[in-house]
């Protein structure tokens, strides 16, 4: 997978709310009902990103959610970054 260009990236951002570009890398954060509600959330995403084999770093504190995408191999953001963002957005509706 090839780094995207801060072009193509503040291109792709437009289409994700709530999401930011920092330091190589794409990042967001979700609050939740409690913290069942943000696990649950969390376990749906994490069987997405095994599907999709890219994995955030996401950090978990009571009801709030915090991911953070960036492709390790390519040293910044690619179009996995963007696929896995867009159906953690997809998640994040259907709840």
């Amino acid at each position: 997978m090839e780094k995207l260009s801060s072009k193509q990236i503040k291109d792709q951002m437009s289409s994700l709310e709530g999401w930011e570009f920092v330091n190589d890398g794409i990042e967001t954060s979700f609050e939740f009902k409690n913290f069942k509600e943000a696990f649950t959330v969390m376990t749906r995403i994490a069987f997405e990103c095994e599907a999709q084999n890219h994995h955030p770093e996401w950090s978990n504190v009571y009801n709030s959610l915090n991911i953070r995408l960036s492709t390790h191999d390519a040293k910044g953001v690619t179009e996995k970054d963007f696929t896995l963002a867009r159906s953690i957005e997809k998640i994040i509706e259907s709840e």
